[in-house]
């Protein structure tokens, strides 16, 4: 599957990534950025990198500069009806909270269901295996700031 889309062949899901982004130490987004982009102190919404699940539709959006910083911040779309999964290794590498900011989200962080409403914020424990859940009927958008450890 790596050697399909390294070649463009195959568009990764969301959990792949996940894995991936695990399995080299790297956040997700900084493997969904293709060139570097040392140096940046400004990320303009026009440029701002977006890559979206083929599999659930669900999009992701790197807010922040591509500069290495030790903080990041991307902000996701979960489409009505959607669960999105990842390892406890996609969380093994930062530290993470979660904003809502339009709609409702219910994070799965092992066995323990958080319910987040607009404006909520949780910060993540532990990696573990976590999922994230639409069971609404509009679509979900929330903001991930993500710190390396």
């Amino acid at each position: 599957m790596i050697s399909k889309i390294e070649r463009g062949e195959a568009s990764p899901t969301a959990t792949v990534l996940g894995r991936l982004s695990g399995a080299f130490g790297l956040q997700l987004s900084t493997l969904l950025a293709l060139a570097e982009q040392a140096g940046l102190r400004v990320s303009r919404a026009g440029t701002q990198p977006v890559w979206q699940d083929p599999e659930t539709g669900y999009t992701r959006r790197v807010i922040s500069p591509l500069n290495g910083s030790v903080l990041e911040l991307v902000e996701v779309s979960l489409p009505a009806g959607t669960r999105v999964s990842y390892p406890p290794s996609a969380f093994t590498f930062h530290h993470q909270q979660i904003w809502v900011t339009p709609g409702t989200l219910v994070f799965e962080e092992g066995d323990t269901a958080h319910v987040l409403d607009a404006g909520d914020c949780l910060q993540l424990g532990p990696p573990v295996e976590c999922t994230f859940v639409n069971q609404t009927r509009d679509a979900c958008v929330y903001v991930l700031a993500l710190v390396k450890r």
